[in-house]
């Protein structure tokens, strides 16, 4: 995996991009190697599989009849009602 030099001032002012980046950065000072930072994907993995399984699910809703998308909607709104309450709400 090839690793990417910069300054450790150019670090500090791209963070956000380092961040986001899926490569390693080797951070120098006066041309010395001082550390590598290593992103990790987390969120962003974790996002795009909710957001698949989301998909999924608003493909098998999506060929419903108005009378079963009615009937979804007023289990949901019971459901909602009788769900216990959580702590900060």
């Amino acid at each position: 995996m090839e690793t990417t030099k910069v300054g450790i001032r150019e670090f500090r002012a791209g963070l956000a991009e380092y961040i986001a980046s899926d490569k390693p950065v080797a951070v120098t000072r006066h041309g010395q190697t001082v550390g590598i930072f290593i992103p990790t994907p987390g969120a962003l993995q974790a996002d795009l599989l909710a957001l698949a399984q989301a998909s999924a699910k608003l493909k098998a809703v999506m060929p419903l009849s108005e009378v079963e998308v009615d009937a979804l909607v007023a289990d949901f709104k019971t459901e909602r009602r009788v769900a216990p309450r959580r702590k900060g709400r």
